[in-house]
């Protein structure tokens, strides 16, 4: 991404002193591995502590979908207010992706993490103690510029300081954090809420960050600092290129219906199973944490993608998240409601990792820009996706936004199949056999 001549490394000594080394870039592969071996020694820990990062301050992002009704009796809200709750953290998250990329450069991906999960953990505390709505607004958009200093910085991380064999599994384990925050957000938001009230929630996760970035900064290894070229509006200039590439541009057309169903279709089916069926917040608990079975897949989508090859492996993905919509929106029977709720998360959980690498090898040089770009389009996605879910649902047919979300979902299959038909031969030899390397 920047004009690199000098890199800096942090070396360890056995009585853990720390050494600042200017080095020449021609030297960077070999001292690189030299410290990736010195560093990466507990690698299963840093990867676990990367991985329950990523879940914890997702869950931020999802909390909202169980507090709407609440935030809307507390509030005197119309439903399409409340779900501004989430929609601005997720605009806001977006918004703070793009720019994460540059700091964590100059910086140090390790410190922008450390610094921006302490201003996470402290606004998150703030939210909970919001006794209007603007204010929790504010903090909310506050919160999700915040949050932005980990998600994407992390997969950074792991593409630089992880040997590349190690790097499939561990980016696969990390997104599945990301996707289950998508459940376990909600049922600790329903949990903390029907036990204490909504304001719990967030004093509660303001702790438990707190604590994570204690952890983090015990357990992760400081990472290289790139000196360099790193002139804010020439980085900004580079944002044109995925707007350039047809490839990048369908890649992003694709992004934004991901979590937008995602997020829609958790917020319709709340709505659904309390309206159709009388379920309490306890019953549309259990319902939701069905969906974490579907996330099982995502940490082995690189072994996927290795053995069936891109193109198979993100089409099939599609095709189950659509049947499960559809099915969901065609046929009200709870039991196969719940059963193709999971087939729709099992769709997710592939995509999700497997496009992630597919923009970054579209990417190429600038695969920093790419990924940040794509990150943007992704949370946009799930800010729409609660807004959209309402708006559908005042037509007073609960079903229709599952046909709705399998229809936009069938879209990004179309567009998908013209991502890979419009790559020559050679390409798409190459695309599939690739471990994915974000």
């Amino acid at each position: 991404m920047f004009n690199i001549n000098y890199m800096s490394l942090n070396f360890t000594n056995s009585m853990n002193s720390s050494i600042m080394v200017i080095l020449p870039c021609d030297e960077r592969s070999i001292v690189m591995e030299q410290t990736k071996s010195l560093e990466l020694q507990n690698m299963n820990r840093i990867t676990f502590i990367l991985f329950w990062t990523g879940l914890v301050v997702l869950c931020s992002l999802y909390a909202t979908i169980p507090l709407l009704p609440v935030f809307a009796s507390t509030f005197n809200l119309t439903a399409n207010q409340a779900a501004w709750a989430g929609s601005i953290f997720s605009i806001f998250f977006a918004a703070g992706c793009l720019f994460v990329g540059v700091l964590s450069d100059r910086y140090g991906r390790k410190n922008v993490m450390i610094v921006g999960l302490v201003c996470f953990s402290f606004v998150t505390f703030l939210v909970g103690l919001s006794n209007n709505y603007s204010s929790l607004l504010v903090l909310r958009a506050i919160q999700g510029v915040a949050a932005a200093t980990f998600s994407p910085v992390a997969l950074t991380y792991v593409g630089m300081m992880y040997p590349q064999a190690k790097r499939v599994t561990t980016i696969g384990i990390i997104s599945s954090g990301f996707l289950i925050a998508g459940i376990v957000g909600q049922l600790v938001s329903s949990f903390l809420e029907s036990v204490f009230n909504w304001n719990a929630v967030f004093l509660i996760l303001s702790v438990i960050y707190f604590i994570t970035t204690i952890l983090l900064i015990i357990i992760l290894p400081n990472d290289e600092i790139i000196e360099g070229n790193n002139n804010f509006l020439a980085v900004i200039k580079k944002f044109k290129i995925p707007f350039t590439q047809k490839k990048l541009i369908l890649c992003n057309m694709i992004a934004i219906m991901i979590l937008l169903s995602f997020v829609g279709m958790y917020t319709a089916l709340g709505n659904y199973l309390n309206t159709s069926y009388g379920f309490n917040d306890q019953e549309i608990f259990y319902v939701r944490a069905a969906g974490i079975a579907g996330m099982i897949l995502s940490p082995f989508t690189g072994k996927f993608v290795q053995r069936f090859g891109m193109k198979k492996v993100l089409i099939s993905g599609l095709i189950s998240s659509i049947i499960g919509l559809l099915v969901m929106g065609l046929i009200q029977q709870l039991w196969l409601m719940i059963i193709m709720s999971i087939l729709f998360v099992c769709g997710i959980a592939v995509v999700v990792p497997s496009m992630l690498s597919l923009v970054g090898q579209f990417g190429g040089n600038e695969k920093g820009i790419a990924t940040s770009i794509y990150t943007f389009i992704l949370f946009i996605g799930a800010s729409i996706g609660p807004l959209l879910a309402t708006w559908i649902l005042k037509t007073g047919m609960l079903t229709l936004p599952f046909i709705v979300f399998g229809c936009i979902l069938a879209t990004g299959l179309l567009i998908t199949i013209a991502i890979f038909s419009a790559e020559k031969k050679t390409s798409m030899a190459q695309i599939n056999s690739q471990s994915f390397d974000a």
